[in-house]
């Protein structure tokens, strides 16, 4: 079995970590992707994300409704902080032994991941697939990886600015269901 983790704010999840997906499960043959929304990432300590834990859950599983080979877990949500992929490495190893693992990331997450808690672990346990929208990143030696290239222009930062300012976020950029779904969590009661 080959299965995939892909953490990440996902504040809110867009069509871009949608697509990103999509072709890694190609890419790779996955039989799974996993979805992880992160508590509090190590470097980002500092930052709140604008939905919570449990929005970013339901937004996550309106994304991925239909989608089969797609799940959604809470598990980083339920460890306390900060978000160690290698906590999400270890659950995942324990509960399928003999599956193959690979992490989803963007380019700036394979630039840092030297500095990643537990790296000689990672790297042991895992195969990289690094999505980056101009040219690869350089290999790292002794890390096994795939390369994805595409150029998905939805950013989270760009559909927050959006929705708290009340305009409106381009049609491919949200699963229209997770657009609705987050104006409901940002109105006022």
């Amino acid at each position: 079995m080959k299965i995939c983790l892909f953490g990440g704010s996902f504040d809110p999840v867009h069509n871009g970590h949608l697509g990103i997906a999509a072709a890694a499960h190609t890419c790779a043959d996955l039989d799974k992707v996993i979805f992880l929304p992160a508590a509090c990432s190590p470097f980002k300590t500092d930052k709140q994300t604008l939905f919570n834990g449990e929005q970013r859950m339901e937004m996550l599983r309106l994304a991925t409704q239909g989608i089969s080979w797609a799940e959604v877990s809470d598990v980083d949500l339920t460890l306390p902080p900060p978000s160690w992929s290698w906590r999400l490495v270890e659950h995942y190893r324990r509960q399928f032994p003999h599956a193959k693992l690979y992490w989803l990331m963007g380019t700036d997450q394979w630039e840092q991941l030297h500095r990643w808690a537990r790296y000689d672990y990672l790297v042991k346990q895992l195969t990289f697939i690094v999505y980056h929208r101009t040219s690869p990143p350089c290999p790292r030696p002794h890390v096994r990886a795939l390369f994805l290239s595409g150029n998905h222009p939805a950013s989270s930062s760009a559909i927050r600015e959006a929705l708290l300012s009340n305009t409106p976020v381009p049609e491919t950029w949200i699963p229209h269901s997770v657009e609705k779904q987050a104006q409901l969590y940002l109105q006022p009661y």
